[in-house]
């Protein structure tokens, strides 16, 4: 969609659902002219399967408020995982966005950063924030301790830099074997929050990426590369869901060590229908074992199989707008999407009408052989719909559960 103009964008903001807190906050950081007013939202999705209802919501957020402000919203796959990602599902990602109604200001992969962020890994080692750390990664979940057990230093923790910087750097070099060392953060092992006990920012995998080849033999992780991606491409608003609330802690540190543009990470609740599965992994496993025919079967919840099963953008996107933005998680009724959809339909579709189980029925006093030309509107509110023809005659066909010999009274 072209970008709106600035009376669209107004009425836009009069006429939305209040419960949003987001806007709100995009509203006060440009009125106190925070990254000097500019607005520049991302969607961020792996390409390991089919987006879903759930994703529509992100979609609407991410985009919508970038249009409504006046600002960018770049589509970024974060392809950090080769085992699991595919080109069919980015081709599927980016007819899904634009069946919705959005257009991304730039398409951007966090492997176009592969280099950037290497640099900053080395950086961060530098900084002695860092270290590369030769557990295996059962010893390394052991030496974190979990929520009732503090985490213990491994004992590679104090490898002086420049080794580690030596054996990074031959990691990316090709070798080690997969598992043999792993680059580590250095931040705080006592800490309740998981996230932040040094966690791993590197892995070796010698699985060949499906944009990059064998170039590369190790891959940073996802909370490594999602806050470094945001900040190299200025990213002022970098909207989540809910679940990646504890990982604030780190997206901040991130950025903060490596000295980069400070993006800010705020969190949504995610999307959560009554009867229907929301989990990506579930969803490719009923693909995998052909319970359906694929990610576009009509019963699935993707954004394809909602597509075949008759949905419509606005529909889904009307959807999106009146539940609204919330700060905790809620349960929303199949219902309302249906409802959405019905409104939807009830005012761009046609009536026609269908005579399912015939019955014939003979009017004896109509003349034979005439045929009256009746006209009947295809909406009963739209005039500008027009209307169709139904001819009349001796001869009629009425459902067979509408007929009575002897009719209720009245």
């Amino acid at each position: 969609m072209s970008t709106s103009s600035k009376d669209e964008a107004t009425a836009t903001r009069t006429n939305s659902n209040p419960g949003n807190f987001i806007r709100d906050r995009i509203a006060a950081d440009q009125a106190s002219g925070r990254f000097q007013g500019r607005v520049a939202t991302r969607f961020p999705p792996e390409p390991n399967g089919y987006l879903h209802i759930g994703h529509a919501k992100a979609i609407c957020i991410d985009f919508g408020l970038a249009r409504e402000f006046g600002g960018t919203c770049n589509l970024r796959f974060d392809d950090t995982n080769p085992t699991t990602e595919d080109v069919e599902y980015v081709e599927a990602i980016k007819e899904d966005i634009r069946w919705l109604g959005f257009e991304w200001s730039n398409l951007h992969y966090a492997s176009d950063y592969f280099e950037e962020l290497y640099e900053l890994a080395v950086k961060l080692i530098q900084k002695d924030k860092a270290y590369v750390d030769s557990l295996s990664e059962e010893q390394i979940r052991e030496y974190r301790g979990d929520f009732y057990k503090k985490g213990r230093p491994s004992p590679y923790r104090d490898r002086p830099i420049a080794e580690s910087l030596d054996l990074f750097e031959r990691m990316r070099r090709g070798e080690f074997p997969e598992g043999a060392h792993v680059l580590r953060a250095k931040i705080d092992l006592e800490t309740q929050n998981m996230n932040l006990r040094d966690p791993v920012l590197y892995r070796i995998r010698y699985t060949p990426h499906h944009r990059t080849g064998k170039a590369w033999c190790i891959y940073p992780m996802y909370d490594y590369a999602h806050p470094l991606s945001d900040a190299l491409e200025k990213i002022t608003h970098s909207l989540c869901t809910l679940e990646f609330e504890s990982h604030r802690p780190l997206y901040d540190w991130c950025i903060r060590e490596a000295e980069v543009f400070p993006s800010q990470q705020t969190e949504f609740a995610r999307l959560n229908l009554t009867y229907t599965v929301m989990s990506k992994r579930k969803l490719a496993e009923l693909v995998e074992k052909k319970v359906v025919s694929g990610w576009d079967d009509p019963r699935m919840p993707t954004l394809a199989g909602l597509r075949r099963r008759g949905y419509t953008p606005d529909a889904i996107r009307a959807f999106c707008e009146r539940i609204g933005v919330a700060k905790t998680d809620s349960v929303v009724d199949v219902g309302l999407l249906e409802h959405c959809l019905r409104e939807d339909l009830n005012q761009r579709c046609p009536r026609v009408m269908a005579v399912l189980k015939p019955l014939k029925v003979v009017i004896e006093n109509f003349p034979e052989g005439e045929v009256r030309e009746l006209s009947a509107p295809l909406h009963p509110e739209d005039p500008a719909l027009g209307s169709r023809s139904m001819p009349f005659s001796r001869v009629l066909y009425v459902e067979r559960d509408d007929f009575r010999e002897d009719p209720p009274k009245d």
